[in-house]
C-alpha cells in the first residue's frame, strides 16, 4: 500500500512541476506585454485581446480536453502540454504581430487547460484526502508564476522582452523530462457523459464565474486606478503589482492550508465559508478600505483555488468521472475571467470602481445564497 501512496504523491508533484514550468511564460506576459507591446509588433488594443483570448479559448475546449484525455491518457497528455508549452513560450521570443502572438496565446489556452484537468485528475485519486492533494498541488504549481514575477522583470531589463522569453522558453522545456517519467498506466478511465463542459451550471460553478469575474476582472484592472487618485502612477503602478503578486503567494500559501482543513472539516463548508469571506473583501474595497479587502480577496481566492475540486472530488465516488465535472467548473471560472477584463473597462466608463466591487460583493451573496438553498434537505 506503501508504494502505490508514494506512486500517486510523486505523479502529483511531477504534474505540478509541470504546470509551474509552463506557467513562467504567461505570468511574464501580463507584467510585460502593456508595457513592450511595441516589440512584439502589436498595439494597445490588442495587448487586451492577447491576455484574454487564452481564456476563451479554454472555455470551449475543456469539454474536448476531457475527452481527449480520456482517450490518451494523462501521462500523454502532459507530455504534449510540455511540448506545447515551451513552443509557445518560444514564440513570445521571436514572433511578432497579432497574427503570430495569438497563434500562441491560442496554443497557451489549450495547454493550460490540459494541464490543469492533469495536475487536478492525479491530485483526486483519493477523494479522502483531495484538499490536502489540490492544495500542495497548487502550492508547487504557484513557485513558477512567482519566480517569473520575480526575476522575470530584471531579466527583461537586462537582455530585453523577447531575448527573456526565449531564455524562459528554454527553462520551461525542462517540463518535458518530468513528462516522460510518468506512469504508463496513470489514465482516467470513466469516459465524461458530454462533450460540452459549459452545461447548465450548478451553484459552485456560478460562484466560480463571479470569483473569475471579480478578482481576475474587476478587482486586477481597476486596482491600478484605485492608487493612482492618491498617489502617482508610478507608485499606483507599483503598488497594484504587488498586490497582484499577491494572488501567487496567497494561493501558494492558502491552498494547501485550506485545503487540509477540508480534508478535516467537510469541503462544502469551508468552501461557502471561504466565499463568504472573499465577499467580505469586495465590500472593503467598495467601502474604502482597499489595502485589508485586497487582502482579504486573494487569499481567499487562494483558498477557493483548492477547495472548488476538492467539493467535487468529496462528492464523487471513486468510480465516478471526476474529469467532467472538474472540466465544467473550470470552463465557468475562465469564462468570468475572460468577461471580468473586458466588461471592466466598458463599464468604467459609467460606474466607479467601489460600485463594480460593491455589485460583485452583492452577486456573491446571491450566489452563497443559491449555494445554501440547493444544499438544504428536500422532504
Amino acid at each position: 500500500m506503501a508504494p502505490h501512496k508514494d506512486s500517486n504523491w510523486s505523479n502529483i508533484i511531477a504534474s505540478s512541476a509541470i504546470m509551474s514550468l509552463a506557467l513562467l511564460g504567461d505570468a511574464l506576459l501580463y507584467a510585460v506585454l502593456p508595457v513592450y507591446a511595441a516589440d512584439f509588433g502589436l498595439t494597445l488594443p490588442w495587448v487586451g485581446v492577447m491576455l484574454s483570448a487564452n481564456r476563451f479559448v479554454r472555455v470551449f475546449a475543456y469539454g474536448a480536453i476531457a475527452r481527449i484525455t480520456v482517450l490518451l491518457g494523462l501521462r500523454k497528455m502532459c507530455i504534449i502540454a510540455a511540448i506545447t508549452a515551451t513552443v509557445s513560450t518560444a514564440i513570445y521570443g521571436f514572433g511578432q504581430g497579432p497574427a503570430v502572438i495569438l497563434f500562441a496565446r491560442i496554443l497557451w489556452g489549450l495547454t493550460y487547460g490540459i494541464l490543469v484537468l492533469a495536475t487536478l485528475s492525479y491530485a483526486v485519486t483519493s477523494r479522502k484526502s483531495a484538499g490536502t492533494r489540490i492544495g500542495i498541488s497548487q502550492a508547487i504549481q504557484r513557485s513558477g508564476p512567482i519566480l517569473a514575477l520575480l526575476a522575470g522583470a530584471w531579466l527583461v531589463g537586462r537582455v530585453g522582452p523577447n531575448m527573456a522569453f526565449m531564455l524562459i522558453a528554454i527553462l520551461t522545456a525542462l517540463a518535458l523530462p518530468l513528462a516522460l517519467r510518468l506512469p504508463h498506466d496513470a489514465t482516467a478511465k470513466p469516459k465524461p457523459k458530454s462533450s460540452s463542459a459549459l452545461r447548465r451550471p450548478k451553484p459552485i460553478d456560478i460562484l466560480f464565474f463571479l470569483q473569475g469575474y471579480g478578482v481576475d476582472g474587476v478587482f486586477a484592472i481597476t486596482i491600478t486606478l484605485i492608487f493612482a487618485r492618491e498617489t502617482s502612477v508610478a507608485n499606483a503602478v507599483m503598488s497594484g503589482s504587488a498586490l497582484l503578486a499577491m494572488r501567487h503567494f496567497g494561493e501558494a500559501i492558502a491552498a494547501p492550508l485550506f485545503g487540509w482543513i477540508a480534508d478535516k472539516l467537510g469541503a462544502s463548508k469551508v468552501f461557502i465559508g471561504a466565499a463568504t469571506l472573499t465577499m467580505l473583501g469586495f465590500i472593503f474595497v467598495a467601502i474604502g478600505w482597499t489595502v485589508l479587502g485586497a487582502m482579504i480577496m486573494l487569499i481567499f481566492r487562494g483558498a477557493l483555488a483548492s477547495l472548488g475540486p476538492a467539493v467535487i472530488a468529496q462528492s464523487t465516488s471513486e468510480a465516478d468521472d471526476v474529469i467532467g465535472p472538474l472540466a465544467r467548473m473550470q470552463a465557468w471560472r475562465d469564462l468570468g475571467a475572460a468577461c471580468g477584463p473586458l466588461a471592466t473597462g466598458f463599464l468604467l466608463t459609467i460606474l466607479s470602481p467601489e460600485v463594480q466591487h460593491a455589485l460583485v460583493a452583492i452577486a456573491l451573496g446571491m450566489g452563497i445564497s443559491y449555494w445554501l438553498y440547493a444544499k438544504r434537505p428536500r422532504h
